[in-house]
């Protein structure tokens, strides 16, 4: 990104961001801080009974759906409280939001290494699904757009880029820790790491803002996105509707697949060590299409970026429902998924800025992200009903549908916007 003159408010002189001097640039400090979080709190909160559940079911004697159940309970939380936590962090700013997410997860973490109970155990998770929506992406999409809003949409792609890898990093941490000192003390260890590390990070990180830019820059060479006006009253509700319609119907096949995967496959004739090597691909894939966005999509209106990524979610399945037990089908199923599941990510937070502008950003992915979150929490256990009925082909056919709907509705979204924002005339 070229160097560029900015002035601070209420200053006459001017200093220079971007390119050698990015020191003093808010936007890579904001970036680097919160990526260095994205990756521990997504590894200590939802991804840690990827390692964790079996240890914890086998010394507390709990089966594994009620484990995977304070999972549910937490992103249930994280949907139910997501409106309202969007509100606070526009009022009082992603900085201290992010700061007291990370109190909150390291409380919730330590009630969870002290459950003795069922109940204790799911409280836990009820502590950790409101925390989770404090340091997770929505809050944090919504502190880089406070620190750098002229530059929002290249933060989120940045930014994403850490989170992929988070279960690359603390799965394998998790292990090591839960064999050597039990699934209780790495708990402790995880809130340990949320005190020492997320909570600086967010305070130290998200300290300054981006000064304002010098009149008669071209904000639209830097965001692209805001060549129309933003969208206000009666068209703002009904872009938010059909948007959040789009992301819940992604939220439902990426919270389904994000269990059922390795079986999906496995029903495709995969031996399981095959299905396993092949679904852990998606990771690889899921990056790769957040670097391709940052490198070739910055002149992509964010509309068409999601139109873009949602689509690859049906062709995705439909590759691999036509492609019966091929393996060349099955693997180009899962990079597809995976590229669609990667830029999916950015574009829940690039399109509500694109259309709707800063004013009010924290507020309104609070509420897009309510269905989102809450269908994302659900999906696993409606598709394993749907697969102990008709199996794992209507598993599948359900998944296309939900991708489908997903695509109409970012398509009806993106002609309905275009010809609102059409001149007169």
């Amino acid at each position: 990104m070229a160097d560029r003159q900015v002035s601070a408010p209420g200053e006459g002189k001017q200093m220079q961001v971007g390119g050698g001097n990015w020191w003093r640039d808010p936007m890579p400090v904001a970036v680097v801080s919160l990526g260095v979080t994205q990756i521990v709190a997504w590894g200590t909160t939802l991804y840690a009974l990827g390692v964790l559940a079996m240890p914890i079911a086998t010394e507390t004697g709990w089966s594994r759906s009620l484990v995977f159940a304070g999972l549910t309970v937490g992103l249930l939380g994280s949907g139910f409280t997501s409106a309202p936590i969007g509100r606070w962090t526009d009022r009082i700013g992603g900085r201290a939001v992010m700061s007291l997410g990370s109190l909150l997860v390291a409380a919730g973490l330590v009630l969870l290494s002290l459950a003795s109970s069922e109940w204790t155990y799911l409280a836990a998770w009820a502590v950790l699904g409101p925390a989770m929506r404090m340091t997770l992406y929505d809050a944090a999409f919504t502190a880089l757009v406070q620190v750098t809003p002229s530059r929002g949409r290249a933060a989120i792609s940045y930014l994403t880029l850490f989170g992929g890898f988070a279960s690359s990093v603390f799965w394998p941490i998790g292990h090591i820790l839960a064999q050597g000192m039990g699934w209780r003390n790495t708990c402790l260890v995880y809130a340990a790491l949320n005190l020492a590390v997320c909570l600086p990070l967010h305070w130290w990180g998200l300290a300054r803002r981006e000064p304002a830019l010098v009149s008669g820059t071209a904000t639209a060479s830097i965001l692209p996105d805001t060549a129309a006006p933003v969208l206000d009253g009666k068209t703002r509700t009904m872009a938010m509707g059909l948007f959040a319609l789009a992301t819940s119907a992604t939220a439902f096949v990426f919270g389904a697949m994000a269990v059922h995967l390795p079986a999906v496959l496995q029903a495709h004739g995969l031996a399981a060590g095959v299905a396993v090597t092949l679904a852990s691909i998606k990771g690889v894939a899921q990056v790769g299409g957040r670097v391709c966005e940052i490198v070739w999509g910055k002149r992509v209106h964010a509309l068409d970026l999601g139109r873009i990524s949602i689509a690859f979610m049906p062709l995705a399945f439909v590759v691999l429902m036509l492609g019966g037990s091929s393996f060349a089908a099955a693997l180009s199923f899962t990079i597809l998924f995976g590229i669609g599941n990667g830029l999916v990510t950015i574009v829940r937070g690039a399109v509500p800025l694109a259309l709707f502008g800063k004013e009010g950003y924290g507020t309104i992915l609070g509420i897009l992200a309510t269905p989102y979150l809450i269908l994302n929490a659900l999906a696993p256990a409606v598709l394993a009903v749907v697969v102990d009925l008709w199996g794992y082909g209507a598993a599948e056919a359900v998944v296309l549908v939900a991708g489908l709907i997903a695509t109409l509705a970012i398509e009806a979204m993106t002609i309905w916007y275009r010809r609102l924002s059409k001149p007169a005339g």
